[in-house]
C-alpha cells in the first residue's frame, strides 16, 4: 500500500512540475555579445595603383574598464607568399587611436586607456597597392589581440582576419590594344 501512495505522489508531482516549466514559456534566447574585433573592406576587388581602406572597430564587451591592450596587423601567410604583391599601409586614423608601422606592411595599433565597458574605437587602415604591383592574386591581414580588464586580473586574446580583397589586374587600355 506504502509504495502505491509513493507512487502517486511522485506521479503527481512530475505532473505539476512539468505544469509548472510548460506554463513559464521557452526560455529567451541571450543577446550575443557584440565580437572584440570585426573588420570590413570598403571593396573586394582592386587594381595595382589604387588602395582600400580596412575599418576596424574594437569593442570592450567586458564588464569592467579595458587597461592594456596590444595589437598587431600583419599580412597573412598566403599574402607573404605572393612576392609579387606590393602595398603598404599609408595612414591609419581614429579617434583615440595611434599606429606605429605606416608605410610598411604591418602595422601596431594603440588605443587611449581605459576604454570603458561598452565603448568601442573604429580605426580606418589605408592600404595602398603598388603600381607595379603583380595582381590576379588575393591580399589580407590576420590581426592579434590581446588586452587585461578587471584591473588586470583577465585577460583575452585573439586572433581575427580581415576579409580578402582581390588584386585584379587593370584591364588593358584602348592605347596598348592598338
Amino acid at each position: 500500500m506504502r509504495l502505491t501512495h509513493l507512487a502517486r505522489v511522485t506521479l503527481t508531482a512530475l505532473f505539476a512540475l512539468v505544469a509548472l516549466l510548460g506554463l513559464s514559456g521557452p526560455a529567451a534566447a541571450a543577446e550575443p555579445a557584440a565580437a572584440d574585433l570585426t573588420f570590413t573592406a570598403d571593396q573586394q576587388s582592386v587594381t595595382p595603383g589604387s588602395t582600400v581602406n580596412l575599418t576596424m572597430t574594437f569593442t570592450n564587451n567586458q564588464e569592467t574598464d579595458i587597461w592594456f591592450v596590444y595589437q598587431s596587423v600583419q599580412p597573412t601567410w598566403l599574402t607573404t607568399q605572393r612576392k609579387d604583391l606590393k602595398y603598404a599601409f599609408t595612414s591609419c586614423t581614429g579617434d583615440g587611436v595611434t599606429c606605429s608601422g605606416t608605410g610598411g606592411t604591418s602595422l601596431g595599433v594603440g588605443y587611449a586607456i581605459p576604454l570603458a565597458p561598452g565603448a568601442t574605437r573604429t580605426v580606418t587602415l589605408t592600404v595602398q597597392l603598388a603600381a607595379d604591383s603583380g595582381c590576379n592574386g588575393n591580399i589580407g591581414f590576420y590581426s592579434y589581440l590581446y588586452y587585461e580588464h578587471n584591473n588586470g586580473q583577465a585577460t583575452k586574446d585573439m586572433v581575427v582576419n580581415t576579409p580578402e580583397t582581390r588584386v585584379a589586374c587593370a584591364p588593358a587600355t584602348a592605347a596598348a590594344r592598338s
